[in-house]
C-alpha cells in the first residue's frame, strides 16, 4: 500500500512540474501561432499592431504586458478615452488594475472568450461590449468588460471598458502573494526571481492540496465501503483505482478558488488555468474509464451467472467502444484547451470515419447484428432452433457470427448480420409440446360405434395424466372412400424433445389399447384389382 502511495505521489509531482514548465515556456511567438490557428482575420480589416482585433487577443496581450511588467504597453489595452479623461498617470491606473486583479480577479479561459472581431453576439450584451471575467473585492462584484472601438483608418480593436476602470475601488490594498506568505520572497524581490519563486510556491500549493484531498477521498472511500457492506450486506464493487482520478477532479475544482484566496498573481493563475483544465478533463476521462470498467465487469459477471455467456463478448465490445469514445472526447477537449483549431481535424475525422464505415460495411453490419441478437435474445447458447434451411443447437454467439451444430453433427457458421434478419424458430423456448395424430378407421364400422368411440376417446384424452388442459380434442377430420380420418389434438408437458417423444409413444400405445374394446378396424393402405371374364370366343378385332 505504501509503495502505491509513493508511486502516486511521484506521478503527481512529475505532473505538477511538467505543468509549471508548460506554464513558463509559451512565448509571444508561440501565443501568436496559437492565435493564428484559432482565428482567421478577414483580409479587408486592417491589423492592429497590438493584437487587439478580438476580445481574446486583447486579454492575452494585456496579460503578457502585465507579466513582463511593461505597464506602458499594458496601458494600450485600456480604454484610451478613460485614460485621457483622468488625471491619474497611465502607469498608476494599470498598477491599480493589476492590484485589483491579483486580489480577486477571475478571467475566463481562452476558449470562453470570443476569437472574432465582432465579439460574442449571444451574451445579451450590447454588440460592442464583451464580458471576459469578474472582480470580487470584499462585497463588490465588478464585471470585467471590453469595449469594441474602430479607429479612423478602420482598424477594429478592443480595450478594457471605462465602465470597469471607473468601478474599481479608489484604494485597493496590495495583498500578499503566495511566495510572500510562504516567506520565500519579499515585496522588493526582483521580478524575475519573484516569478520563479511564485512558480515554486504554486507547486508546493498544488502538491499539498492534492495530498489533503487524496487523504479525504481515501477516508470517504473506506467509510462508504464500511457503510455499504454494513447496511446492504453485499460486496462493495467500487475499487480503489477511482481514488486518484477522483482526487484530481476535486483538485481541479477547488484549485482556482484557493489560488485567489492565497494570493497567486492573476498572470500565473491565467497561465496555469489552461493546464488545470487539461488535468481536469484528463482526470475526468480517467475516472469515467475506471467506472466503465467497473460497470461492464459487473454486467459480464451477471451474464455468466444467469447463463447468458453470449452477452459477454458483446459487452466486451461495447466497453471498448465506450472507452474509445471517452478517450477521443478527452483528446478533443484537451487540444481545444491548448488553443488548437479542431474544426479541420474533426471534419477529417468525420470523413475518415465515413470512409471506414463504407469500407467495413459488412463488419459493421455483423457487429450491429450481434447487438440485435443479444438484445432481442431470440436464442441463447444451448437452444435448439431452426433458421432458414438449417436446424440445430446454438453453441456460440460471437461478435461477428453465430455457430450452430446441426443434427448431422456439423457446425454451421452464420454471420450475425444475416442471422438477425432470418426467421428463427426456437424449439427450446416451448412451454409444452404439441401432440397431433390421425386414426384411420375402416368404413365397415357402424356410425353408432364411430360416434361412441369418438366421444369416449375425447374423455380419455382430456383425463389422461400426460395431457394438460390447454387443448384436448378428438373429431372426425375427413371422410374418405375407404376410411374415417379421426384427428387427435392435445398438448403434453415435457422436459425437452426426448422426454416428449417418450411420452408421445406411451400415449399412442394407450390410445390403441383403449380402442381394442370397440368394434372398429384400422384401415390399412390397400389396392383392389378387379378381373372381368370375357365369354366371347371371337373378340372383335381392333
Amino acid at each position: 500500500m505504501a509503495d502505491k502511495m509513493v508511486d502516486k505521489l511521484s506521478l503527481m509531482i512529475i505532473g505538477v512540474m511538467l505543468s509549471l514548465v508548460m506554464t513558463v515556456m509559451p512565448s509571444h511567438a508561440t501565443t501568436a501561432k496559437l492565435l493564428s490557428n484559432t482565428q482567421e482575420k478577414p483580409a479587408e480589416i486592417p491589423v492592429d499592431s497590438f493584437g487587439r482585433e478580438t476580445p481574446r487577443g486583447t486579454v492575452q496581450g494585456l496579460l503578457r504586458a502585465i507579466a513582463s511588467e511593461d505597464y506602458e504597453l499594458a496601458a494600450n489595452y485600456l480604454d484610451g478615452r478613460y485614460l485621457a479623461s483622468t488625471k491619474t498617470p497611465n502607469r498608476e491606473v494599470v498598477e491599480h488594475l493589476v492590484i485589483a486583479l491579483d486580489a480577486g480577479g477571475k478571467l475566463y479561459q481562452d476558449l470562453q472568450i470570443s476569437g472574432v472581431s465582432e465579439g460574442d453576439l449571444s451574451d445579451n450584451l450590447p454588440s460592442d461590449i464583451d464580458k471576459v471575467g469578474e472582480l470580487r473585492l470584499m462585497n463588490d462584484n465588478i464585471d470585467i468588460l471590453l469595449n469594441r472601438r474602430v479607429s479612423e483608418d478602420g482598424t477594429v480593436f478592443w480595450q478594457v471598458s471605462s465602465q470597469t476602470l471607473a468601478a474599481l475601488p479608489e484604494k485597493t490594498i496590495h495583498a500578499q502573494t503566495l511566495s510572500e506568505r510562504l516567506k520565500l520572497s519579499q515585496p522588493g524581490t526582483h521580478s524575475q526571481t519573484k516569478h520563479w519563486l511564485e512558480l515554486v510556491s504554486l507547486g508546493i500549493l498544488v502538491i499539498g492540496l492534492y495530498l489533503a484531498i487524496n487523504l479525504v477521498v481515501w477516508v470517504l472511500y473506506w467509510v462508504s465501503k464500511w457503510l455499504y457492506i454494513t447496511i446492504r450486506k453485499k460486496r462493495f464493487r467500487i475499487t480503489p483505482s477511482v481514488i486518484m482520478p477522483l482526487s484530481l477532479v476535486f483538485l481541479a475544482m477547488i484549485l482556482p478558488e484557493v489560488m485567489v484566496r492565497v494570493g497567486v498573481p492573476l498572470t500565473l493563475r491565467s497561465s496555469f488555468g489552461r493546464i488545470k483544465d487539461i488535468v481536469a478533463w484528463g482526470a475526468t476521462a480517467w475516472l469515467m474509464l475506471r467506472l466503465l470498467d467497473s460497470v461492464f465487469r459487473r454486467a459480464e459477471a451477471n451474464s455468466v451467472k444467469r447463463g447468458r455467456p453470449e452477452q459477454v463478448s458483446i459487452l466486451n465490445l461495447l466497453r471498448k467502444v465506450a472507452k474509445a469514445f471517452m478517450v477521443i472526447l478527452a483528446i478533443i477537449l484537451i487540444f481545444g484547451n491548448l488553443g488548437f483549431d479542431l474544426t479541420t481535424g474533426i471534419a477529417a475525422l468525420g470523413v475518415g470515419g465515413l470512409a471506414l464505415a463504407f469500407g467495413a460495411q459488412k463488419t459493421i453490419e455483423n457487429l450491429i447484428g450481434s447487438v440485435v441478437v443479444v438484445a432481442d435474445r431470440p436464442v441463447h447458447v444451448g437452444d435448439y432452433c431452426k433458421f432458414g434451411t438449417y436446424e440445430g443447437t446454438v453453441i456460440d454467439i460471437g461478435i461477428r457470427s453465430t455457430r450452430i451444430r446441426t443434427l448431422n453433427r456439423t457446425v454451421v457458421t452464420v454471420p450475425n448480420g444475416e442471422f438477425s434478419s432470418l426467421q428463427i424458430e426456437n424449439f427450446t423456448a416451448r412451454d409444452m409440446f404439441y401432440f397431433l395424430h390421425n386414426l384411420f378407421i375402416k368404413r365397415t364400422a357402424s356410425l353408432a360405434e364411430i360416434e361412441r368411440a369418438v366421444a369416449d376417446l375425447q374423455a380419455f384424452l382430456a383425463a389422461h395424466r400426460l395431457t394438460n388442459y390447454e387443448w384436448n380434442q378428438v373429431w372426425i377430420k375427413e371422410l374418405r372412400q375407404d376410411c374415417y380420418v379421426i384427428e387427435m389434438r392435445a398438448y403434453i408437458d415435457a422436459d425437452g424433445a426426448q422426454d416428449f417423444y417418450a411420452k408421445q409413444t406411451l400415449l399412442i400405445l394407450e390410445v390403441l389399447k383403449f380402442l381394442e374394446d370397440y368394434h372398429i378396424e384400422h384401415a390399412m393402405p390397400s389396392q383392389a384389382i378387379t378381373i372381368t371374364k370375357n365369354d366371347d370366343p371371337n373378340p372383335p378385332k381392333t
